[in-house]
């Protein structure tokens, strides 16, 4: 069964170019005017993937992604005009897993949402065993479940593959291009920005837990415990 994407941007030609290049690529797509009108289409029917411009009329772009997010865990990719520093690391920190900026090529965007699926599926097919565990933290590659103290951690598909992917190597320090390759698919050389936004973010959300993420000075990562004494 093909993957299902939904996409919000008021304007109208690139809404039906990008809906055009992903229909051509495979995908079941629906493409809306507005957030509002797909936040309503999802919550009937939930979609694989959401593309999101940011300014839109009625809620815009980024509390979209902040409401999808709080709901589930569906990948999201903002695509928008703004291009600050301020306004991509806003956008990761909302909860997205990409951030494109316009004018951008639409076959870029199929290309980076192949690379989303391709790793989601690729984690799913290769990993050996269902959990891995760091200090009192437990995930399930399984069900995609983050589990701390019982209590539930709702991440990203991006933020839980990046997880596991440390937690499978925590004896190591693992350095941001390893990250890039084998859990974003990346070429050697690309935007290593990428992996400290998600760090940044999954950070936050491991705050109350006793596993840190420890940046390793001009590598990469590394987990620790925390001392709490």
């Amino acid at each position: 069964m093909s993957k299902r994407i939904y996409i919000a941007d008021d304007e109208v030609n690139i809404r039906e170019l990008i809906h055009s290049f992903l229909e051509k690529a495979g995908y079941e797509v629906r493409s809306f005017q507005d957030g509002d009108a797909l936040l309503a289409a999802f919550y009937h029917a939930p979609a694989d993937l959401v593309v999101l411009d940011i300014m839109m009329s009625g809620t815009d772009g980024l509390q979209i992604c902040n409401k999808l997010r709080n709901r589930c865990s569906v990948p999201i990719i903002i695509v928008s005009a703004r291009d600050s520093e301020l306004d991509r690391i806003t956008g990761i920190t909302m909860g997205s897993d990409d951030y494109l900026v316009k004018p951008f090529s639409p076959l870029e965007l199929v290309a980076r949402i192949n690379g989303i699926f391709r790793r989601i599926d690729l984690d799913r097919g290769q990993v050996t065993q269902t959990t891995a565990s760091y200090g009192n933290i437990t995930l399930n590659a399984a069900t995609h479940e983050t589990i701390c103290d019982g209590r539930h951690i709702n991440l990203t598909p991006t933020e839980f593959l990046l997880l596991y992917y440390l937690f499978s190597n925590s004896e190591r320090a693992v350095s941001r291009e390893e990250l890039l390759k084998n859990v974003w698919q990346f070429e050697a050389g690309a935007d290593t920005r990428a992996a400290d936004d998600v760090l940044k973010r999954l950070r936050k959300k491991l705050a109350e837990s006793d596993v840190s993420i420890e940046s390793v000075w001009g590598y990469g990562f590394k987990l620790k415990r925390k001392d709490f004494a």
